[in-house]
């Protein structure tokens, strides 16, 4: 049975807390559910940390991996049940890091597209506390660094919302190149997508993370560093303040 992902329903479906399932499917320590709001490893984002809460007791939920059946890894099953209700509850601070991270990505991958003659994000990887895109192909100067985190904060101040919708290839295509939303490195059988927007096509992007409503919530981005991965490719690393 594939879980549902509660979070991906709406950008305000990132920001609840706490939702009911039923336990579908339990291999060792690791559960699935027939629904969640718990975020799994991917897309460069990393898993939400939690708690369910079921009939025997409190379990401490330490790792989320799965594509379409999503497990969540406890340190014990407390004698827990295929059918059996539980309720979750997600580290909010941990989950709203990583909103405002991912978006800030987004805006920095798209507004860095503009500055230097359609450079491609080719990789990221959002944490908590810092984050870095990997960019290619391009040879960051200081300056250009300085150039794009000026930008990326300015644009902050103008308090775009982001909004998601379901889109097809062919619907993001005729809006926006293909090698700016990296719809080439999608399997070719996906057709329906997610796509998250911010403001008027300032970035729009195929995802399934979670972001903030507004961008003004991610505060100020500092770039901390850059390294050439070889190739024409560097790797800028950032965090919030």
């Amino acid at each position: 049975m594939t879980t549902e992902r509660l979070y991906l329903s709406s950008i305000d479906a990132a920001y609840e807390k706490e939702f009911t399932a039923t336990v579908t499917q339990i291999q060792e320590n690791k559960i699935s559910l027939d629904r969640t709001l718990f975020y799994p490893l991917g897309g460069g984002q990393n898993w939400d940390l939690g708690v369910l809460n079921g009939p025997n007791g409190q379990l401490n939920v330490t790792e989320v991996r799965g594509r379409d059946i999503i497990e969540h890894t406890v340190d014990d099953v407390l004698d827990l049940e295929v059918g059996d209700e539980v309720t979750g509850l997600i580290d909010f601070e941990r989950r709203y890091a990583h909103m405002k991270m991912h978006t800030a990505q987004h805006l920095v991958s798209g507004i860095a597209y503009e500055l230097f003659d359609g450079v491609r994000t080719v990789g990221n990887q959002i944490h908590t506390d810092r984050s870095r895109i990997d960019f290619h192909p391009i040879q960051f100067t200081e300056e250009m660094l300085l150039q794009l985190q000026s930008e990326v904060n300015q644009k902050i101040k103008q308090a775009l919302d982001v909004t998601d919708s379901q889109m097809t290839r062919n619907e993001i295509n005729a809006i926006m190149p293909q090698e700016r939303t990296n719809m080439d490195l999608l399997p070719s059988f996906i057709n329906d997508l997610r796509v998250v927007t911010i403001g008027d096509q300032q970035d729009m992007c195929p995802c399934a993370g979670t972001h903030v409503r507004n961008i003004s919530e991610i505060g100020e981005i500092e770039f901390t560093g850059k390294k050439s991965k070889g190739k024409g490719k560097q790797r800028v690393s950032y965090i919030l303040r």
